[in-house]
Parts: structure tokens; sequence; C-alpha cells
């Protein structure tokens, strides 16, 4: 219930919208009720051969019965339906605005297709709710009582023994079908966000698949999930068709019932034999109302359990927060801005122990400094803390001697620059990609990054230049030029700190050395913070962190620390194939 009072309170904006809704529907069902039942009476009335005059204006409401049903239910379902889509798209984009703070940190607990399933699929399934549930209730009640008024005219013994069909088909059915519909919902969604999952892990890995001859495994694994959600699928199936059944037995039940109680009422002149078929095809029409409601709360049972799952993201507590009064940053081009470490430490949620442990390093104004060690040694997580994806568990790390947190998010990260060593290319153009950066930049502007970065020649000889599309993740460009793109990228943003994570991994050798001159010339005049496994251009850094489980084990300049002869010597060694191994090792 508390699912569904928070749905129903996202219908606030619209509510007007709604209401006229309920009314349209309320209008069309009743002139469908008052088309009907004239119709009958005049077939009666004329059969019993009076002056046609007696029968003029009857036959003027009937025909404007029928403009008014057709003219309402369009317009019922023009305004229900762009009142509901309306709503979805609000709640797509409330959805994604509450997944923003989420990002990176929180989201790593989800697959992307279950994501994308929760923002597609699960939103679109809500419109069961609004479209079939909330309107058509509340149609039902009006409806009812407006059957109820008419046969009471005539006869209350009419008039309850119709409300009583009504309430049973309007209350029982429904409540038949969510019975056996409880937790197929449920059931479905699951499966058919895990199918998403697995074919989007499916697409995105094709080619591993295809190297390992594991394709067929990927297959069946989908084709298992396909079939598991048809089985759910057919169950729905058979119980929308006994809904269907069900109705159509209690509407035939309700007429034979009336037929049978009002017949002795015309007999006796108690009603007017005229009138026998106006009734009868009142409650047949009434039930046009009641009808909605099985698939309603047949479908309810999935779209609370969909909207459980979005709510279950959006009201995820964020992993950092805006500060209620934030700082502002002062405008510092001349002398930079200072980034200090004070006894960071930081464990992931996973509860496996702290990553990095009473962290202490300054990064001031113009100054390198590089963050080396064994994989998994805490590097990536400083990067992440420099961003302000997570906070520190304890210690602190500020900005001009302010603690970090006290700062607006955006006006933090407007200050970094990032190239990433998995740089993310949209599929958009080269253009898009660079102005991702900086949105109001000229030609002029995109022309002189590309080459600084040595791209100039690569666009000029494609045919479609700066307006090439660049495929999914960038897939069309090499490595090295993707890492170029971001490079372009930093230079167009032109932020006065630079963090450059593992920027070089997975290069050769040749291009990691133009990349690294590229990434020199970047840094110039810069603040930066970089992290790599490839010990190249060390001499480049005014100061080395070398960081093995988390901490702080080594620090000083290349040379210092080759001097040393501690971890960082064996690294450099190990990467220049001078150590030996013992044979059998």
């Amino acid at each position: 219930m508390k699912v569904f009072m928070r749905l129903l309170a996202q219908l606030s904006p619209f509510r007007w919208w709604i209401a006229l809704a309920i009314l349209l529907g309320c209008v069309m069902v009743a002139s469908n009720m008052l088309l009907l039942g004239m119709a009958a009476y005049l077939i009666a009335a004329a059969a019993l051969g009076p002056l046609l005059v007696t029968l003029v204006m009857p036959i003027y409401f009937v025909q404007l019965m029928s403009v008014v049903r057709s003219t309402s239910r369009y317009a019922e379902r023009l305004v229900s339906h762009n009142a509901t889509f309306r709503l979805l798209a609000r709640l797509r984009v409330w959805l994604y605005t509450r997944l923003k703070p989420l990002a990176p940190s929180l989201l790593l607990r989800y697959r992307s297709g279950d994501v994308l399933t929760r923002l597609v699929s699960d939103v679109e399934e809500l419109q069961n709710v609004y479209l079939r549930a909330v309107s058509p209730i509340i149609v039902a009640i009006v409806v009812g009582l407006l059957s109820f008024y008419i046969f009471s005219i005539f006869s209350f013994l009419l008039a309850w023994v119709a409300l009583a069909f009504l309430i049973a088909s309007g209350l029982g059915i429904p409540w038949l079908v969510s019975l056996l519909a409880r937790g197929v919902g449920r059931q479905q969604l699951a499966v058919r966000a895990e199918l998403n999952a697995q074919v989007l892990d499916g697409i995105q890995g094709v080619q591993d698949l295809l190297a390992f001859g594991r394709a067929g495994d990927q297959r069946q694994k989908v084709a298992a999930l396909d079939r598991k959600l048809a089985q759910l699928q057919r169950r729905m199936a058979v119980i929308t068709g006994l809904e269907q059944a069900l109705n159509d037995l209690m509407s035939n039940m309700a007429l034979f019932a009336l037929l049978v109680l009002a017949i002795p009422l015309v007999a006796t002149k108690a009603i007017n034999g005229v009138y026998l078929g106006f009734l009868a095809l009142i409650i047949l029409a009434s039930f046009e109302a009641i009808l909605p409601l099985g698939e309603a709360f047949q479908f309810l049972g999935t779209s609370l359990a969909a909207a459980e799952r979005l709510f279950a993201i959006a009201d995820t507590a964020p992993a950092v927060t805006e500060p209620v009064a934030p700082l502002v940053i002062e405008n510092s081009a001349s002398r930079g801005h200072t980034l200090e470490f004070a006894h960071v430490s930081f464990a992931y949620p996973s509860g496996e122990g702290d990553a990095i442990s009473d962290i202490s390093f300054c990064l001031a104004p113009g100054k390198r400094v590089a963050l080396v060690g064994p994989s998994g040694g805490g590097k990536s997580t400083l990067v992440r803390l420099a961003l302000r994806f997570w906070d520190p568990t304890r210690g602190e790390i500020r900005l001009d001697g302010q603690d970090m947190r006290r700062y607006a998010l955006d006006d933090l990260r407007a200050l970094v620059s990032v190239v990433d060593q998995d740089t993310y290319l949209f599929n958009d153009t080269i253009r898009g990609n660079l102005l991702l950066a900086r949105p109001d930049a000229d030609e002029s502007d995109l022309e002189r990054v590309l080459e600084q970065a040595q791209l100039g020649g690569l666009v000029r000889r494609l045919p479609k230049g700066l307006t090439t599309w660049v495929g999914e993740q960038g897939l069309r460009l090499s490595g090295g030029e993707r890492q170029r793109i971001a490079i372009a990228r930093a230079l167009l943003k032109d932020a006065p700190l630079l963090i450059l994570d593992e920027p070089t991994a997975n290069l050769d050798p040749l291009t990691e050395q133009a990349l690294l001159d590229d990434l020199d010339m970047l840094m110039q005049g810069r603040t930066v913070l970089m992290t790599t496994h490839r010990l190249v251009a060390m001499e480049r850094m005014d100061e080395i962190l070398v960081l093995d489980h988390g901490r702080i084990v080594e620090r000083g300049t290349h040379a210092q620390l080759l001097a040393a002869g501690g971890l960082y010597r064996q690294m450099v060694d190990l990467q220049n194939g001078l150590i030996t191994f013992p044979s059998g090792l």
C-alpha cells in the first residue's frame, strides 16, 4: 500500500488531466448505456405503432448519445494516454536524476542490463497503474451508482440485484485474479531483468565469446531465460483468459437474473413492457466499466513490483552528499589550487578492510605527483577519492586548506580534467565527444586541441572530419586514438588539476612513448596526479609515491628511489628485465 500511495503522489502535477480523463470516462460509459437502452426502447415502442411524433425526441436522443459516446471515447483515450506518457517521461527523468549522485560508487552493485531494464521496462510497466487502475476504479464506482439510480426508478429490488452483480464482478473477480497472479509479476520482472542483462553481456563480450568458443553457452543461457519468461507469460495469459470468461459469465448471469425478476413486474403492469429491453441493455452496458478492473488487478502486482525496484534505487542514500551551504571556490588562476590528503583511509562497503590506510601527501600548484605500485595497491582508489566519487572513511582531503566536502560537487569537478585508462567515448561524432568537455567551444578551439593531441592529421584524412562517428565505445578508433581524444578533451576543458589514471595502459611501447610526449605537453603549467604501473618517464615527476597494500611504503624522486634500492627499484628492474630468477621457479 505504501508503494501504491507513492505512485499516486506522482500524479499531483497531472491531477487536472487525470480528473478530466475520469470525467470523460464516466461520460463515455454513461452515454453508451443510454444509447443502448434508448435504442432498445425505440425498437419496442415502434413495434407498438405509436404516432411518429412521439418518437422524435428519443430518436434525437439516440443520435446525440451516439455522437457523445464516440467523441468522449476518443477524448478520454487522448487525455488519459497523454497524461500517462507525460508522467512516465517525468518518472524516467526523476529516476535518472536520482541515479546521478549514486554514480559510480553505488551503481557498481547493479548490472548495466538491470539498470537499463529499470529505466525503460519497469517505468513502462507503471502505465498499468495509471491507465488501468486509478481512472477505471473511479469510473466503475460512478457507473455503478448511476446504474443503481436508473434501476431504482423502476424497482428497488432490480436496483439492488444489479448493484450486487456489479460489486461481485468489480471486487470478486479482481480479487481472484490478483490471488492467482500473485508472485508471477515479480518473477516476470526478475527474469526479464536477468534476460536483458545476459543479452547485454553477450553483445558487449561477443568477441571474447567467439574467441573462446563459448558463444553456444551464452546462447543457451539466453534461451533458458527466454523459455522461463515465456512460461510466466503463458501463465499470465491463462489468467487473463479466465478473467475475461468470468466477466462474460457474470454479465450474462446479471442479465438473466434481472429478466427473471423484471418479467413478473411487467406481467403485473408494475413496469411498462416497453422498458424491458431498455433494462436488459442497461445492465449489459454497465459492465463496460467493470470489465477493466480484473485486468487492472491482474497486472497491479507486476506494476507494484516494478515500482519497488525503481524506488529501491531512488531511495538509496548516495555515497557523497552536497553540502547545505557550499563554500565558493576562489578563482586562483595565478596561484593554482592545492590538493592535500591528510591521513586518509578508506574501506569499500564490501567490508574487506581498508583499501588505503593513513595516506598523506600534498599536491601543490604546478606539482607533478605519480602514484605507482603493484596492482591492488590503492592507486585507483586515491583517484576516485580525489574526484569525490567516495568520501574518506577517516582523514580529510583538502582543497586550498578546506575539507573537500564543504564544496559543491559540480564546482569541484569543474577544476579537474581526467584522462582515464578506459576512456569512454559515446556513440557520437568526434565533435560530440570533444564538446563533452566544453559545449560552447567553437571550431577553432576544437582544431587547436586536436593539433595539440596530434589528431589533426587523422581528422583531416577522414571523409567526414569532425562529424565522423566513432562507434559504440569508440571501437572504430584504435586504443591510441581513443586516448588522444581523451587528451584533446582534457585540453579543451583546460582545468587546473589534471588526473591521469593509467593513461598508457594496454598500449604498445611506440604508442606509449608518443602518448607520454603528448601528456608531457598537457601537463605543462598544471597540477598533476598520475597513477601508473608502467614506470616510464618517471624522471619528469616531482614526487613518486610507492603504494603497497594501501600504504605509502616509499616516496621521493625517481633518482632517490632508485638509489634507495627498495620496492621501486625492484619494480624498475623487473620491468627492464634486469631481475633473474633461480632455475626451477
